[in-house]
């Protein structure tokens, strides 16, 4: 039996009377409150939102002091509107729309790109034997009815030889798929390539798909994440917070994007990993930037697409551009 002597257990005692109130202390002290922010999907889950599941799954929002609200509205395609009129802290939109918006007053920013490239694409089924923008001449073509459809379609026809004129536009809303699929339209516009070609695949369809930036369009950022003016002012901490956790979601998708839709299927169980394993696929690379910063922004990229709204008639001036993104976030999450 080992004898310690007495200013040995003297020590004994003062280090154990010291972890005991470390412990009381610890006990009685309120958790960090989490700062509560929403953020507004473009449309419902799907395999482009998995690194923000990475993010809430592994705790990355919580990291930085925040607790998110994903949710989608109950009209997506107002998620511009609740964000820039304060509603909402963040949302999901698409850069041409964000243009055409802020030019009526929507004072909302873009704070990452999420989607480097264009997904949105005119479809038509493998045996229409529509092949190239010419080929739907006399077609009727199905659209979601965005502020910026007859300017995509009317580039695309015009380059080679058609114009807008010489289709007939018919709004399906977000039907695209079973509007093609059950020949009420010959083709249909605003169809992800990563998404809906994919769907209507397994449902038996194998589709034509033209790239719209291989037609004439602008190279674009089809998606990105987006602020109001007066959340970037006035709560620039909280900003670069949650940018900081949707960078390490990313980054944790464009790793191994399989895992992410994983993720989004044990956190959303209706998630269809026949559509999304495989779309995950082709859309991660789109999430990848030239410079390896994940949401990086181009000026030039912003500069070409909004000239080219002006010159499509969408816009009356391109003089507001640099106000419509925003790097410095993205930046400093680095």
């Amino acid at each position: 039996m080992k004898i310690f002597k007495k200013p040995a257990l003297i020590l004994l005692s003062l280090l154990f009377g010291l972890s005991l109130l470390a412990t009381a202390c610890g006990g009685d002290s309120e958790p960090e409150e989490l700062t509560k922010v929403s953020i507004a999907l473009d449309w419902f889950p799907w395999s482009n939102h998995s690194g923000l599941y990475v993010a809430q799954e592994r705790g990355y929002f919580t990291d930085e002091g925040l607790e998110v609200n994903i949710y989608v509205l109950g009209d997506p395609t107002t998620v511009l509107q609740t964000v820039g009129a304060g509603r909402d802290d963040f949302g999901i939109s698409y850069q041409p729309e964000l243009l055409i918006a802020r030019e009526q007053g929507i004072e909302a920013v873009s704070i990452m790109a999420m989607v480097q490239h264009p997904l949105n694409s005119v479809m038509a089924l493998k045996d229409s034997g529509i092949l190239e923008p010419k080929d739907l001449k006399g077609k009727k073509v199905g659209a979601t009815g965005a502020a910026s459809d007859e300017a995509l379609i009317d580039t695309m026809l015009r380059s080679q030889g058609l114009t807008i004129g010489d289709v007939e536009m018919v709004n399906v809303g977000y039907d695209l798929i079973p509007a093609l699929i059950s020949k009420n339209v010959d083709a249909i516009l605003g169809a992800y390539w990563v998404h809906e070609s994919i769907s209507a695949k397994n449902l038996g369809f194998d589709l034509n798909i033209m790239r719209m930036e291989e037609h004439g369009v602008p190279d674009f950022y089809e998606l990105v994440i987006v602020a109001s003016e007066d959340k970037i002012a006035d709560e620039p901490e909280v900003v670069q917070k949650f940018v900081r956790a949707v960078t390490r979601g990313y980054e944790d998708a464009i790793a191994d994007p399989v895992d992410a839709v994983a993720v989004l299927k044990a956190l959303k169980p209706e998630t269809d990993l026949d559509i999304e394993n495989p779309g995950v696929k082709l859309l991660a690379p789109l999430w990848a930037t030239d410079n390896g910063v994940f949401g990086w922004q181009e000026k030039s990229r912003w500069e070409t697409f909004a000239n080219w709204l002006v010159e499509t008639g969408r816009l009356t001036s391109a003089d507001d551009v640099s106000n419509a993104y925003d790097n410095s976030f993205v930046e400093a999450a680095k």
